[in-house]
């Protein structure tokens, strides 16, 4: 309570009690926020004993940088339903959003800093022009058009999204120098791929219409995690699972058995084609750290399956 004889306060005191400024109550009081009890004869500001509270409440709520309009929103809130409606939570959800987003950036920052800071003096030059392409935060939108250009044309949606999830790497939020450079990296080489001349799909996938890519590509993103786990124990290529999966799913696509003959000429075609094993290395340079072994990635899973088939193969031709 005010201690004037009608319980009510000038901007002044309200100001002195709050700790603010009276320019900035004005500002409050004009912009709808903190509403006047009343004016003097003299035409005054007059605030009545809620406005305390109520001034302090828009203090605390700019504090965490929300706007004006979304302080607006939540104060009505407060006044109509209580705060029930959930204006504030969004908010600090919001705010919350766009910290994390800045602390990213500032350690991807900090991450490409000590990449130039620890490479010879002679190289900085050239790792500048290579990190200075990047957004902070890092961007995977350029990989994404990288892919969706090379997958088959008509490919359904789903599938579509399914191998962008398995082939587009998520930058960490707290990466090591190596990581920021094997970004850029990735981001360099799907902008300029092979040095300007278009990666081509694979000759092995350019027979399947939209449909069969679709089984083809979800047939192999199986054999994929197969393979994967086998990896992450450190086994050595073999004819087993993931090896069955993986032909099963050429076989699926291209409408035909699984047969010995089949798996000589898969083994064949998907020797002659189109490489882009950089890609791959770069992306399990990002998804790793220097101290553990390196994650696979559906390249080097795809890697691991043809050896297998080259390993059954050649058993079976010495049989």
């Amino acid at each position: 309570m005010f201690s004037s004889y009608d319980g009510l306060c000038g901007i002044g005191e309200l100001a002195e009690r709050a700790g603010v400024s009276v320019k900035t109550v004005r500002f409050y009081s004009d912009n709808g926020l903190l509403p006047e009890a009343s004016r003097s004869v003299g035409g005054h500001r007059r605030y009545g004993p809620d406005s305390l509270g109520r001034l302090r409440m828009i203090r605390s709520l700019r504090t965490l940088d929300l706007p004006v309009s979304t302080v607006r929103r939540i104060l009505d809130e407060e006044d109509t339903a209580g705060g029930a409606g959930g204006a504030l939570e969004d908010a600090v959800a919001g705010q919350l959003r766009t910290l994390g987003s800045q602390l990213t950036a500032l350690r991807w920052r900090e991450a490409a800093l000590r990449s130039v800071q620890e490479c010879p003096a002679a190289e900085r030059p050239g790792r500048l022009r290579l990190i200075g392409a990047l957004t902070t935060p890092p961007d995977t939108a350029p990989l994404a058009r990288f892919w969706r250009a090379w997958l088959p044309a008509r490919m359904p949606a789903r599938a579509v999204t399914a191998f962008l999830d398995a082939a587009v790497p998520q930058p960490p939020a707290d990466p090591e120098p190596a990581q920021v450079l094997a970004f850029a990296g990735l981001c360099a080489m799907v902008s300029r791929p092979c040095e300007g001349d278009e990666v081509t799909q694979p000759h092995a996938h350019e027979a399947a219409g939209a449909r069969d890519s679709a089984v083809l590509y979800a047939g192999l993103a199986e054999s994929y995690d197969l393979a994967g786990a086998e990896m992450r124990l450190g086994r050595e290529p073999y004819a087993g699972e993931a090896l069955d999966g993986f032909v099963d799913a050429y076989a699926s696509a291209g409408r035909t058995a699984d047969t010995g003959a089949f798996r000589f000429g898969l083994a064949g075609r998907l020797a002659a084609d189109p490489r882009i094993d950089r890609y791959w290395e770069l992306t399990s340079e990002l998804a790793g750290r220097r101290s553990e072994r390196p994650e696979p990635t559906p390249g080097s899973a795809h890697d691991w399956l043809l050896a297998a088939l080259d390993a059954q193969l050649g058993t079976a031709s010495r049989a």
